[in-house]
């Protein structure tokens, strides 16, 4: 079995990004799985293009894309992804679609097919705070997260996949009072974590983590 796990490149003037550095320190192989690790650009179109090119190349069983959500408290494991691009910031290029579908012939939503609830049980099993989020925003996260469903929906029907959100690190927050953190040991071991339960649990299990409002 393969996984294709990718992270992003630093945003704007950061020089980390939190989900790449916790890709990295995966270990090559995890319950009997390779573990292909990329990087992804914080860019419109040229994410998914590079995430496509990987696919291709690696023909993973699963992939599991990974991006910053500065802001939250815990590792988040995203249900659903919109077909639509709007941007409050540029991307890395300069780049800032508004109100625009990322793919004309595309759904309105996927949603991921991974063991999402099976996945954050696994994570809570080891203290590690996780939840179900049922919105992937609507810039680069969401971008790549609806890329790969398409992909997966018009190309490769065979293929798990889905998108974790990831809390920023001790070092991002020191001029941000009050905002949440997770240190990057923590995130790369939910990380492990997730793609051991996407590996064991072909079906997802069946507890409420429905969101009240």
């Amino acid at each position: 079995m393969k996984v294709l796990i990718t992270g992003f490149e630093p945003f704007g003037g950061d020089v980390i990004n939190p989900s790449y550095e916790a890709v990295k320190m995966l270990e090559e192989n995890i319950d009997g799985a390779e573990i292909i690790k990329a990087a992804i650009p914080v860019v419109f179109k040229k994410s998914i293009f590079e995430l496509e090119k990987l696919i291709n190349l690696h023909q993973p069983d699963i992939v599991i894309c990974v991006g910053q959500a500065g802001g939250r408290y815990d590792i988040s494991i995203e249900r659903v992804a919109i077909n639509v691009d709007d941007a409050r910031i540029p991307d890395n290029e300069g780049n800032k679609p508004i109100d625009e579908k990322i793919f004309e012939d595309g759904e309105n939503a996927y949603f991921s097919n991974l063991p999402i609830k099976a996945m954050v049980e696994e994570i809570r099993r080891e203290n590690i705070p996780a939840s179900i989020s049922n919105t992937a925003g609507t810039y680069v996260c969401n971008h790549i997260m609806y890329g790969l469903l398409y992909i997966i929906n018009k190309k490769y029907p065979h293929i798990r996949g889905g998108f974790i959100h990831v809390p920023f690190l001790p070092e991002q927050v020191l001029t941000r009072a009050n905002t949440p953190y997770m240190n990057l040991d923590m995130i790369s071991k939910a990380l492990k974590l997730a793609i051991k339960a996407a590996i064991k649990n072909k079906d997802d299990k069946k507890n409420s983590e429905g969101a009240i409002c």
